[in-house]
């Protein structure tokens, strides 16, 4: 009979400096510059330890990403029982670092089986707990679900977002600007910003 195999726990100090290496390495260069090795070389510490809390490298990948979808989505939380939930959500989902993030992930999910679930997982989590959230606003806003789908409305904001964060990286900006002036004259349709003045 084995005995399983002895793992580092959660709440280790040692596994929060691991995660938060591994997350720079993956901002800075990529999911492919991650590896036991090159972790192991940024945190100062053995390629052995970083088995010791993470088997396999899926095992990292699936812990960095879960962190951040569980902080994810309390943030989407308080973001669309906001005043202003949908410059909330806009902001929140065309902040650079977070959506590069997000597109290394689901640019590793099309390698990795494991990281592909996990995403759809949480995916399907945020999807339901914003339309959830939404749907009871836009009606406060006068307008009518069957005709503009809180679902449509989210998608549109993940996929435009991601567009944004895509081209930047290419040196493509073209667009950018008109699409944000546009979506502003939106937004300032149902949630006028606030003046100067108004802020205090």
């Amino acid at each position: 009979m084995t005995t399983p195999r002895r793992t580092g726990t959660e709440s280790s100090k040692t596994r929060a400096v691991l995660l938060d290496v591994t997350e720079r390495l993956i901002r800075n260069e990529g999911y492919a510059a991650v590896s036991s090795r090159s972790v192991a070389n940024a945190a100062g510490v053995t390629p052995a330890l970083i088995h010791y809390y993470f088997p396999t490298l899926d095992d990292l990948f699936v812990a960095l990403f879960r962190r951040g979808a569980e902080k994810n989505l309390e943030r989407q939380r308080r973001l669309l029982t906001s005043p202003q939930p949908l410059r909330a959500l806009w902001a929140s989902s065309i902040e650079p670092a977070g959506t590069s993030l997000l597109t290394e992930f689901m640019a590793l999910a099309n390698h990795r089986k494991s990281i592909r679930q996990e995403i759809a997982d949480y995916a399907r989590q945020f999807r339901d707990l914003q339309t959830e959230l939404l749907s009871s606003r836009l009606k406060e806003y006068g307008l009518d679900p069957a005709q503009v789908p809180p679902a449509t409305v989210l998608f549109m904001i993940g996929a435009a977002s991601r567009g944004f964060v895509a081209e930047d990286m290419l040196g493509i900006t073209d667009g950018h600007t008109e699409t944000l002036a546009l979506v502003e004259r939106l937004l300032q349709r149902f949630e006028p910003a606030a003046e100067a003045g108004d802020e205090q």
